[in-house]
């Protein structure tokens, strides 16, 4: 059995260094799990626990799905938040011009539930997870920071690539495995 998950690697330049260094500065009064900046990913798909025999069905769908997907660009730019303002879960980047993105998700999921993968419950949010937020001291400073950077350019992502990671848990954080890449046509 492998945790896996297919995604796009994100390599975060300047600006986004920059302001998720002064986000965590900001808030830093509360029980944030911030993210490595080397792990940096917009998940596509989280497939859980998968048996070894179902490696290869998902291999062949992110197969079929990149021979008919074209590389594309999505822009980083924004924070926000999962949940609401009284229970944050998730301060994200958000995503601009990322219709082709949202197609490819959307083409995935349907193509993994055909599969034999179950959609998600929600529909597909592409975004940029910095930190997940187990309590929060000072939620006024964390809205006021989000608040601050809600219409913030980050970066353009180009997109030739997607990445099958199995994630595996540690005590010290997750570690994730390139499994396969699978180049967009």
């Amino acid at each position: 059995m492998k945790r896996l998950f297919v995604a796009i690697k994100i390599i975060p330049q300047k600006e986004l260094l920059k302001a998720f260094r002064d986000i965590q500065k900001r808030c830093f009064a509360g029980k944030i799990k911030w993210v490595d900046p080397d792990l940096f990913h917009l998940t596509l798909k989280f497939l859980g626990d998968t048996p070894e025999d179902k490696i290869e069905p998902v291999s062949e769908v992110l197969e079929e799905v990149t021979e008919e997907t074209a590389g594309f660009s999505f822009d980083l730019a924004g924070l926000g938040i999962f949940g609401s303002s009284y229970r944050p879960r998730i301060i994200r980047v958000n995503i601009e011009k990322g219709g082709q993105l949202e197609m490819l998700g959307n083409e995935l999921l349907n193509r993994f539930d055909d599969a034999g993968f179950k959609r998600d419950r929600q529909n597909f949010v592409p975004h940029l997870t910095l930190g997940r937020i187990k309590q929060v001291s000072d939620k006024k400073l964390l809205q006021k920071t989000v608040s601050e950077y809600r219409s913030v350019f980050f970066q353009t992502v180009r997109v030739k690539t997607i990445i099958l990671y199995e994630s595996i848990l540690h005590s010290s954080g997750p570690e994730y495995i390139i499994l396969k890449e699978y180049k967009l046509r």
